[in-house]
């Protein structure tokens, strides 16, 4: 078992030299990407993620030179060829590799790249016990609603929370909550979940779609999505944040401020386990 890497559909080593020095992702950051988690040997929710690079993809008019079957058969073969069963996929699709000019080439390949490296079966310690959050100003771009390359707001953000011995930055634009450095973030209030409404302010996360589609509906909790600002937050009962990596991890805290008594709130661990009982469900995760 080991981290092995992909490139345009051939299995290479991670410590190969592969990125072009003119390689338009490695230059501009002119490219997307998607971060699949993998349990029991199965990637879970593979499809929306491609739904969603596909997306990405044509928002950047990158063209989409290979199909979600094919996609997919790249992340089995990674899985197969690593023996990770437990673990994440990395996948990025830069524009492709052109003399260095701000404007788009004529005539380019995109220039596809994964890897696979394992992970732990069981739930982190955070997502168990919970973490502290610190409210940071939102820097960047306008199109967070695209899975770009264009990371460097987001590292700043959590590195200032790494800083602060908290597991997320909760970043606020103009006064409002938008979302964390790689999650999306959700408050619970009087036994109603608030997150912020799908725009370009934020990227629209996977486990955030499943909560709403799916986990909120069954578990008969209301939802609403809808702007809120920094003492809406604070004044909460319970927050939490989701991302494919995080999955649900309980707040405890904001800027020091505790979120309701402090300790993970009923509804919160309601979502939480119903959001691993449906990992479990989908692969058939004992």
């Amino acid at each position: 078992m080991k981290p092995i890497g992909l490139l345009d559909g051939k299995i290479i080593d991670l410590n190969e030299n592969v990125v072009p020095m003119e390689d338009r992702g490695h230059q501009f950051g002119d490219g997307v990407y998607e971060v699949t988690r993998v349990y029991n040997g199965h990637c879970f929710a593979l499809k929306p993620h491609m739904d969603r690079l596909y997306r990405s993809l044509r928002e950047l008019t990158i063209p989409a030179v290979y199909t979600y079957e094919e996609l997919a058969e790249f992340h089995e073969l990674l899985i197969k060829e690593s023996g990770i069963t437990d673990g994440a996929i990395y996948l990025q699709i830069t524009r492709g590799v052109a003399p260095r000019a701000h404007g788009f080439p004529e005539t380019v390949v995109p220039r596809l790249t994964m890897s696979i490296r394992p992970g732990s079966a069981t739930p982190s310690k955070n997502v168990l016990e919970g973490g502290k959050g610190l409210l940071i100003p939102d820097e960047r771009w306008l199109r967070c609603d695209i899975k770009s390359l264009n990371l460097l707001g987001n590292v700043m953000g959590k590195q200032k929370a790494k800083d602060a011995g908290c597991v997320e930055g909760i970043q606020v634009r103009d006064g409002i909550v938008t979302e964390g450095t790689s999650s999306n973030f959700f408050v619970v209030k009087d036994e109603v979940v608030w997150t912020h409404p799908r725009c370009n302010l934020i990227l629209t996360g996977i486990t955030r779609t499943i909560l709403i589609d799916k986990i909120l509906p069954d578990l008969g909790l209301v939802l609403v999505e809808k702007k809120f600002d920094e003492a809406f937050a604070k004044s909460a009962q319970e927050a939490f944040i989701t991302g494919t990596n995080s999955e649900i991890i309980p707040i405890l805290a904001l800027s020091r401020q505790p979120v309701g008594n402090g300790s993970i709130g009923p509804i919160t661990s309601k979502i939480r386990d119903a959001y691993w009982a449906l990992i479990d469900e989908e692969c058939k995760r004992k």
